[in-house]
């Protein structure tokens, strides 16, 4: 009877373990999908990108010795607004590893002790 017991706890363990391993690989999957998606650019950036194509498009075009000043006020405000973008990135990088890095360390925490156990 009590080897019937042993056995049938065996036979339970295996299946439990690679449920419970599944599990843990599609959350990891998850995390990892929206992590990419919330990665994603935002209007502002999609705007601030838009703005500085044109401001240095417009730069560009002005060749003339005449219009230099002009065109270095357009690159010099094409710079700032790279800065600002960047600024906006970092933020944004910064949100994402608050927000994420907590589940993504107790997921490897997890697969650790299951691994281990």
């Amino acid at each position: 009877m009590e080897e019937n017991l042993t056995e049938h706890g065996k036979s339970l363990a295996a299946p439990a373990i690679f449920i419970l391993v599944f599990s843990l690989h599609f959350v990891s999957k998850y995390l990892e999908f929206h992590k990419k998606k919330k990665g994603s650019m935002s209007e502002l950036d999609v705007q601030l990108r838009a703005e500085i194509k044109q401001l240095l498009k417009e730069a560009s075009s002005l060749t003339q010795p005449s219009t230099f000043a002009q065109a270095a006020k357009l690159r010099r405000m094409a710079a700032a607004k790279e800065k600002e973008l960047a600024k906006n990135q970092e933020m944004h990088d910064k949100d994402m590893k608050l927000s994420f890095g907590t589940y993504e360390k107790l997921l490897t925490i997890s697969k650790v002790v299951t691994t281990l156990c």
